[in-house]
């Protein structure tokens, strides 16, 4: 055997040693028991990593709640919320504001975002929410329905109509015949609750859950058009999301048992 010859089998075998250490490698990081890197998951598949929540500001009392509890299952994980108008919000997402998911008070808001292209999957309804008014503590003007808003010298807020509890409103005026000109609209549903908290105006028209967690600060007046004008709230996991596990993870909680029962609480109605 030549000089030539002798060297070929140590050559072979280090060919079969690294292509075993390429394997290897490869097997690990094609592993699918968690995300890893911008996915937020770790080695064991529990998400990790910072959660950003885009969501309805009537949701904010209830979703910081679930929050907590995320980050409590899920030590190593945070969750940011950005609460505001759902119409602004899915103006950010659509304009790259980053996010991993979207949680609307209305389909028309949500479906800015499907349009786009910018959901991943097809979104779900996981509550549904009605308007109430909320005249000022102990209804001092005596606020009985909704007709009474119309009378003259009362000061009455309403959210903008580019908004989900805004184009509520509308509907039910226009359900029960009625015209109301505000002193303001607002753009979000908490930003017309405070004006009443803070005795700027004498009643808002909001959600039930609103008046809920304002705890007794206001004074909730339900009326019968309400019922004409029930918003159903969508969520979804997006599409360029930088926390995919972590996303998944939350939606999960949102529609457990545990998440339904915090919604529950805080007035939201099941789907």
């Amino acid at each position: 055997m030549n000089r030539t010859s002798r060297r070929a089998p140590r050559r072979l075998l280090a060919g079969i040693g690294a292509a075993a250490v390429l394997l290897a490698a490869g097997a690990c990081s094609s592993d699918g028991s968690g995300d890893t890197g911008g996915s937020g998951g770790g080695a064991s598949g529990r998400p990790t990593g910072t959660v950003t929540v885009f969501a309805a500001a009537s949701l904010q009392e209830s979703f910081t709640t679930l929050g907590k509890t995320f980050e409590k299952r899920y030590p190593g994980a945070k969750v940011a919320f950005n609460f505001g108008g759902s119409d602004s919000l899915a103006a950010g997402i659509t304009g790259g504001a980053p996010a991993d998911v979207f949680a609307s008070a209305s389909p028309r808001t949500m479906k800015t975002v499907t349009d786009a292209g910018d959901a991943a999957g097809t979104p779900a309804t996981f509550v549904r929410n009605r308007l109430e008014i909320a005249a000022l503590q102990g209804n001092p003007d005596h606020i009985s329905s909704l007709k009474d808003l119309t009378r003259s010298g009362l000061k009455v807020v309403l959210c903008a109509e580019t908004v989900p509890c805004g184009a509520a409103t509308r509907t039910a005026l226009e359900a029960s015949g009625l015209k109301l000109t505000p002193v303001s609209y607002e753009q979000d549903v908490k930003s017309a609750l405070t004006k009443v908290e803070l005795k700027e105006a004498d009643a808002a028209v909001v959600y039930r859950t609103d008046v809920k967690a304002a705890g007794g600060k206001v004074e909730g007046v339900e009326f019968p058009e309400s019922a004409e004008a029930v918003n159903d709230y969508p969520i979804v996991r997006l599409k360029n999301a930088g926390n995919a596990s972590g996303a998944k993870a939350f939606l999960a909680l949102v529609n457990s048992a545990e998440g339904r029962k915090v919604l529950g609480a805080a007035g939201f109605l099941t789907p």
